[in-house]
């Protein structure tokens, strides 16, 4: 059975070989490459734009504190690297929903015909939340995190004279772990649903669950207490939506059974 053909619609279980889960999986990745480069070929029609747009955090705070907004690039190929760089991160968030919804297919081909419902309803709300995570990073979280550094170097009495590959890459990286980080309630309503964690369990670990997101934040990000809440915080909420949902869930079960 490959990627293009009907699904079975009997409840159970598709059967499946090796070979056909590798003709499977070898069709996704073939989609999944043609979008990506298809995106990809986009941004970097318009990759210098884009690269303006990562730097608009960091001119912002240099402008309102009145420094020096410029940027340097103290390698030969410094602005080169940064123009693919960007342009690969914005290729993947355009195409984010397409490759999103062929890692998803490839999921529900072993699943139950319920199941498979559910992953391919949930598949353009996760690339919702990727792009959502990846946008409020760049808009919210990374304004506040340049003006922490940047405030901070001046209590220090340090100039701030960032170079352009280091701040892109900075924020780069970040933009795609907030993209990732926001797929958390995607993550549990999954495994809710494939019955491997249940509401009850979910309810009874807030407190722990709170510790842990705060302990993955600060891992995961700059060592500035400002980009850490500001992950850990939304983590949060997005953790307590993900039982209500799963309480819906599990109310439409229930009347539909009955």
């Amino acid at each position: 059975m490959s990627y293009y053909r009907e699904k079975n619609e009997e409840e159970q279980l598709v059967s499946m070989s090796l070979g056909d889960h590798l003709e499977e999986l070898r069709g996704r990745l073939i989609l999944t490459i043609i979008g990506l480069v298809i995106g990809i070929a986009i941004c970097l029609v318009f990759g210098k734009y884009l690269v303006g747009v990562l730097k608009i955090p960091y001119l912002k705070t240099v402008g309102k504190l009145g420094l020096d907004p410029s940027l340097i690039a103290i390698h030969p190929a410094g602005g080169f690297m940064v123009f693919l760089k960007t342009s690969l991160l914005f290729g993947l968030l355009i195409s984010s929903p397409w490759v999103i919804w062929q890692i998803w297919a490839f999921v529900a081909s072993g699943l139950y015909k319920k199941e498979r419902k559910f992953a391919y309803n949930v598949a353009p709300i996760s690339a919702v939340l990727f792009i959502g995570g990846s946008i409020f990073f760049i808009t919210v979280v990374a304004p506040l995190t340049m003006t922490f550094f940047v405030k901070f170097n001046q209590w220090m009495e340090v100039e701030s004279l960032f170079t352009l590959q280091n701040y892109i890459n900075m924020i780069l990286i970040l933009v795609l772990v907030f993209g990732l980080a926001f797929q958390m309630p995607i993550v549990i309503v999954f495994a809710e649903r494939m019955h491997l964690v249940t509401i009850e369990m979910l309810t009874s670990i807030r407190k722990f669950m709170i510790i842990g997101l705060v302990v993955v934040s600060a891992m995961i990000t700059p060592p500035d207490f400002v980009s850490q809440i500001a992950l850990a915080g939304p983590l949060y909420v997005l953790y307590e939506a993900s039982i209500i949902v799963c309480r819906i869930l599990r109310k439409r079960t229930m009347s539909n059974d009955s």
